[in-house]
């Protein structure tokens, strides 16, 4: 199988308690991407997305414009790697 363009995302700011996840969920829906978005105990919150490399770039593009408000500061890790996900979670 081949590789996926892969993101590991990091938001900081206001972004748990203020639908963050859901709205991430629902942003994923408009684009081809696979993953997942959780709260992290410090106050961020992690998503993994996996997809073509333009899919993953304009689906993180959405999510900053939809949740700008709330976003302080956005940490990617870029990479490819085998897909390891179907459809997009809320974990």
């Amino acid at each position: 199988m081949s590789e996926l363009h892969h993101e590991t995302v990091y938001f900081s700011g206001r972004v748990q308690g203020v639908g963050f996840r859901y709205t991430t969920l629902q942003v994923a829906k408009e684009f081809d991407v696979a993953g997942w978005v959780k709260n992290l105990p410090d106050g961020r919150v992690q998503m993994e997305a996996e997809g073509t490399p333009n899919a993953v770039k304009a689906f993180v593009a959405a999510l900053e414009e939809r949740m700008h408000g709330y976003i302080r500061k956005t940490e990617r890790q870029m990479g490819k790697q085998a897909p390891q996900f179907v459809g997009f979670n809320i974990r």
